[in-house]
């Protein structure tokens, strides 16, 4: 049995260092603090979610109706499996979060999970064509793992529903540094296909709550159906409409970058230490490692004051992996020293 509830939050206590949870540390900028500050003082009304949908349709080059705003990208899943109740065989491609999976069993499906080996790309073959309603993350939590945006869009067909969650879609960098190399987020001609976004990483907003699905209209419509009314806060969705814009895209592109800079120096740390290997090619903000008696040295950092996200909840890993968020070259020495001293014990 795997706990798929748990989650990186529930490792972080006083006083630790958190590297558990993927969502990066810094202030808000301005032009987000900003308006998320004013819009306090609109809570009287309800929330209308029009200005939203049409701000994050413009960067993805879509229609409006191609949009539904949701209670951060995780609420989709849950849309998904009570929304499309009547599929037969669900396919879970694992290791991936696990709330996919968790969202299905919750309203009733029978889950088959089709779990990568080891170094965890993806193998469109593996998944059975039978398969109607699939799940794909991309770059994949916790593996870290971007996966050919040719390899995702093969599991597309008629008669199924394919979700690509790509709640990290904007850490990623192609070889010659363009932005989100690999996402299907503006891709209109792969049937069934529905991209899941989240705002909630890159801009530290995990409190907030807000992200946002991306289908065909008449898949939107399915998904509106079944969420409760007025879902996504007003202070959220005015932080949709900072970060749909060119300021925040720009931004995004320029975190990417320094992201894929402070990851570089967390790998090359992290090679000069005997017996921990990367499980994976990173291309998240987040490493996937692998090494004896993980479980226990897990919980040795956090007596040196250290929080990693445990692996042995993810249909796929076992108790030898952990997942290690990217922070900045300061935090990952010292995080490196630490856990040098705990394999020395």
């Amino acid at each position: 049995m795997f706990e798929l509830g748990h989650h990186g939050d529930v490792e972080v206590g006083p006083g630790l260092v958190d590297l558990a949870v993927n969502v990066r540390q810094a202030p808000l900028p301005p032009w987000l603090a900003s308006p998320l500050a004013a819009s306090l003082s609109a809570l009287g009304a309800y929330p209308d979610a029009g200005p939203a949908r049409a701000a994050v349709a413009a960067r993805h080059g879509l229609p409006a109706s191609s949009v539904l705003l949701t209670a951060g990208a995780a609420q989709a899943f849950v849309l998904i499996a009570q929304a499309f109740r009547s599929a037969a065989r669900p396919v879970v491609v694992h290791p991936q979060f696990t709330e996919p999976e968790a969202a299905l069993l919750a309203a009733g499906h029978r889950v088959s999970r089709v779990v990568l080996p080891s170094p965890f790309v993806l193998d469109p073959s593996l998944v059975p064509e039978s398969a109607d309603l699939v799940f794909v993350g991309n770059p994949t939590n916790p593996t870290s793992v971007l996966h050919p945006a040719s390899d995702v869009a093969a599991l597309a067909r008629p008669g199924r529903i394919l979700v690509v969650d790509e709640a990290f879609a904007d850490t990623t960098l192609g070889p010659s540094g363009s932005s989100e190399p690999e996402s299907l987020a503006s891709r209109t001609d792969l049937p069934g296909l529905i991209v899941l976004r989240s705002l909630t990483k890159t801009w530290a907003l995990a409190g907030l709550r807000i992200g946002y699905a991306l289908a065909a209209p008449s898949v939107i419509a399915r998904l509106a159906a079944v969420q409760p009314l007025w879902p996504v806060s007003t202070p959220a969705l005015v932080a949709a409409v900072a970060c749909a814009g060119p300021v925040a895209v720009a931004a995004e592109h320029a975190i990417a970058h320094s992201l894929a800079a402070d990851r570089a120096h967390l790998v090359a740390r992290l090679s000069e230490l005997p017996g921990v290997t990367l499980a994976a090619v990173p291309s998240s903000s987040f490493v996937l490692l692998r090494m004896a008696d993980a479980d226990k040295v897990r919980l040795a950092l956090r007596d040196r004051g250290y929080a990693v996200r445990r692996g042995d909840t993810f249909p796929g890993l076992g108790t030898d992996y952990v997942r290690v968020a990217v922070r900045d070259r300061a935090t990952t020495d010292a995080f490196v020293m630490a856990l040098k001293a705990t394999l020395a014990t």
